[in-house]
């Protein structure tokens, strides 16, 4: 506990890849599931809320929303918070959040009370897991970091296929009061992964070394240097157009293929196709990323995959019947795989691990807003048109928009900028050969006869001359 400067980064320490960091990966796989998978398994309980509090289904999907915007939101307190007092209790603390908003929820008597204890302390709560469980994933990872990425995104569709039918069977065997109960306990595995996130130790200084080091670590709870970084703020600007799509097509595929008239267990059977491909897309992605040629171009694969992710948004808006929404989601479910996996490897690549912690909690807040704006704005258009074509060629575009962003902003500026000093090198260089080609082969020997005569003085001063392999031409 007392090791909270290892969060930040110490100097000389070397990530394992591997070791107790596979224990970390598991934590990890878990609190992302819970985290992405949550808001959307909550929504089964939806139908009974409704029924009992006499409320609109808009009125209850605002609870995923709060938990989606917390999740989001609050990324600069967690930076914040993990700056200070580390990874493992901020996670403890997290884990007793959610649990303990899911429990109370039970109990409560009206929808505003489940908005701010489902919603508000419950999003807090995994909240103050998620980004510390990346952070140390970090921490743990160097070379081995993509697959790692790509196996701990791999629990939110995990996690989904799994939440999904319990929330059913607690709902038809407890009703909603005993079904967030249970959940809550559930929850409470966020406490035991936070225990797993053991702060690798720095190496051992004087005393004179650690206290500069400690003043310096207390002074950046948050660091904003890191909007200095144009690869930084490139790839906020274009996280933040992507998720204003990203997240539309799952939201509305069944609603599409009922409107096509297809019966709802047919329609909710493509989430399922989704979120199978989803899992084995996650992982495979993040082998690739991890090959020696694709890892420094890692952040064109992430432009590759968000591509690749708009275009099957605009062949998507074609589809006419079941048939075709099911190709449909395995080209989705294969692209979007590809972006969970590489978002927060690209952002590890670009900012490093001392500013990660920070970066990720600036970057959750800009994306939080689009969160908000994303399927809302989307099911008012639907609501306009009468047309679901329209919604998903506006999130393709969005998210192709956003690919373009980061690629040639990527290229253009952050490409421009890093071959700079190597042009100013170049011509110090050259400069430096000009000078030695203007010298006259005279000038060169008086240079060497004035070298030997200092040698000799200085050996019959001082004795014999030693050359120091480490200084000597």
């Amino acid at each position: 506990m007392g090791a909270v400067v290892a969060d930040d980064g110490p100097s000389g320490v070397k990530a394992p890849d591997g070791g107790w960091g596979w224990a970390v990966l598991f934590g990890c796989f878990i609190i992302t599931g819970f985290s992405y998978a949550f808001p959307k398994a909550v929504s089964v309980f939806f139908k009974e809320l409704i029924r009992e509090f006499g409320i609109g289904y808009s009125d209850t999907a605002w609870i995923s929303s709060i938990l989606l915007a917390m999740l989001y939101g609050t990324g600069p307190l967690c930076s914040v918070c993990v700056n200070r007092f580390g990874c493992r209790p901020v996670m403890l603390v997290g884990g007793l959040f959610a649990s303990m908003g899911m429990v109370i929820a039970s109990f409560c008597t009206s929808i505003v009370q489940i908005y701010l204890t489902a919603g508000v302390i419950t999003g807090l709560g995994l909240a103050l897991n998620f980004q510390p469980s990346l952070i140390m994933l970090n921490r743990y990872f160097d070379k081995r970091r993509p697959l790692a990425n790509g196996l701990s995104a791999a629990g939110s569709p995990v996690f989904l296929c799994a939440l999904s039918p319990l929330g059913q069977i607690l709902q038809h065997e407890y009703g909603w009061r005993g079904g967030f109960l249970i959940l809550g306990g559930m929850l409470l595995n966020c406490c035991v992964c936070g225990a797993l996130m053991r702060p690798l130790e720095p190496p051992k200084k004087s005393e004179a070394t650690k206290e500069p080091a400690e003043k310096k670590v207390k002074k950046k709870l948050l660091d904003f240097s890191v909007f200095k970084d144009g690869g930084f703020v490139i790839y906020t600007l274009a996280a933040s157009i992507m998720v204003l799509g990203l997240f539309v097509p799952p939201v509305f595929v069944v609603s599409y293929a009922k409107d096509l008239g297809y019966q709802d267990t047919k329609a909710a059977f493509l989430l399922t196709i989704l979120g199978f491909i989803d899992i084995f897309a996650r992982p495979i992605c993040g082998m690739v990323a991890g090959l020696k040629w694709v890892r420094p171009r890692c952040v064109y694969l992430f432009s590759f995959s968000m591509i690749f992710n708009g275009f099957t948004d605009l062949m998507g808006s074609m589809s006419v019947d079941y048939g075709g929404l099911v190709v449909f989601c395995i080209f989705f479910g294969i692209s979007y795989g590809m972006v969970g996996a590489l978002q927060f490897e690209v952002l590890m690549a670009i900012v490093g691990t001392k500013k990660f912690s920070s970066a990720i909690g600036l970057v959750l807040l800009a994306e939080a807003m689009a969160v908000l704006i994303g399927p809302p704005s989307a099911g008012k258009l639907l609501d306009a048109t009468g047309r679901y074509m329209f919604v998903f060629i506006i999130a393709g575009i969005e998210v192709t928009t956003s690919a373009l962003v980061l690629a040639l902003g990527n290229f253009f500026c952050i490409k421009k900028k890093s071959e700079e000093p190597h042009t100013k090198e170049a011509a110090a260089e050259r400069e430096e050969l000009n000078k030695s080609e203007d010298k006259t082969p005279e000038d060169a020997k008086v240079d060497s006869i004035e070298v030997e005569q200092f040698l000799k003085d200085e050996s019959e001063k001082n004795g014999e001359v030693v050359t120091n392999p480490e200084t000597c031409v």
